[in-house]
């Protein structure tokens, strides 16, 4: 398979993308201007991975940080410097970029340098869904015991004076820490390029074909803009599985912004019940008036906006929006090794106080 990404391709991708974020994968409006402009900077395609090249590595691009931090400044030029910090100092031959997830913003992490260096992008992110911690999008790396993580992070402003490079080489989650830090230190986000795998590696522990995925996703709410409920009734039936839960108004928000991590909880009301919805960037647990629970991470919790038709992040959905919760069961998302361990879902329950596991 090789797909030519033209600005049609690139904004399905995008819009399936933020279907897929699950509240977390970054802001759209920011997906859409990247993934235009890396079709404008050059040939851009997307390829299985069987067509990376042998002798040559997989890198995962990602964006870092908490998407609602007021200081964070991040450009187009930071994905590049990154992705040219981790092939120069980090002495990798890249064949291929992937994303740590899917997301508005972050299924397009990547395109740029791929657009610019003429390097391919492969259909198998890390993850199929968005998830709040590096680990995650890992794709099981943490289990190896010698495994060496090199990252290189780049983001904030020089004028501002929170400009920072770092390139960092270690175990995965010292250098996790160290990565999340510099997203503080950069005034809130900073691009990574990170994690060279294997394309033998990769096959067995991304989620292979996400991206396409996302990209069909993407052509339903392309073809039934404007009709919310259409949207999430196709998705669901192309994706094989999940349900629409019900239609709302928010009614509460809270969000503190802890560790470099959006965190907080959402109340929808329905004329007969309401729903509590936490999150951790991503959305984490879903639960009825009667605290029933209805969904759990890695599940794909998605609140579609009843007036513009797209998905609301944690990040930006607010009191008195009117929103359909739509649920897909994880069995019916494709997931990269990474949120399948238990013991990183457990982080989960400190983070928001909850059982998740």
């Amino acid at each position: 398979m090789r797909i030519k990404i033209d600005e049609k391709v690139a904004e399905a991708a995008v819009l399936g993308g933020s279907f897929f974020g699950g509240g977390g994968g970054g802001d759209l409006k920011t997906g859409l201007v990247t993934a235009r402009l890396a079709v404008e900077l050059g040939d851009l395609y997307v390829v299985d991975v069987d067509e990376v090249p042998s002798g040559s590595y997989v890198v995962t691009a990602s964006i870092v940080g908490a998407p609602a931090a007021k200081e964070k400044y991040l450009k187009p030029a930071h994905m590049i410097r990154s992705a040219e910090l981790l092939r120069d100092y980090g002495g990798v031959c890249v064949g291929g970029f992937i994303s740590s997830e899917n997301g508005g913003a972050s299924t397009a992490n990547g395109w740029v340098p791929a657009a610019v260096l003429g390097i391919p992008v492969v259909d198998a992110p890390a993850d199929g869904r968005a998830h709040p911690t590096g680990v995650m999008g890992s794709m099981g790396l943490h289990k190896i015991k010698d495994y060496t993580s090199v990252q290189a992070a780049v983001g904030g402003s020089r004028e501002a004076g929170t400009y920072v490079e770092v390139v960092a080489r270690g175990s995965l989650a010292r250098v996790d820490k160290l990565i999340r830090e510099a997203s503080v230190q950069a005034g809130g986000m900073v691009a990574v390029t990170r994690n060279p795998v294997s394309p033998e590696y990769l096959r067995e522990n991304a989620a292979v074909g996400a991206l396409s995925k996302a990209i069909e996703v993407g052509k339903i709410m392309q073809k039934h803009y404007g009709d919310a409920e259409g949207i999430a009734h196709e998705a669901v039936k192309y994706l094989g599985g999940g349900h629409v839960v019900n239609r709302g108004f928010v009614s509460n928000v809270s969000l503190e912004t802890r560790g470099g991590y959006d965190v907080g909880r959402v109340i929808v009301k329905s004329n007969s019940k309401s729903y509590e919805i936490t999150f951790w960037n991503e959305y984490m647990t879903l639960e009825d008036s009667e605290g029933v629970r209805l969904a759990t991470f890695p599940d794909l919790i998605v609140t579609l906006d009843l007036k513009k038709s797209l998905p609301l992040s944690s990040a930006e959905v607010k009191v008195g929006d009117e929103v359909l919760i739509v649920v897909i069961p994880k069995e019916f998302v494709p997931l990269g090794a990474g949120v399948k361990d238990p013991e990183i879902l457990k982080q989960v329950e400190t983070v928001i106080g909850k059982k998740v596991w």
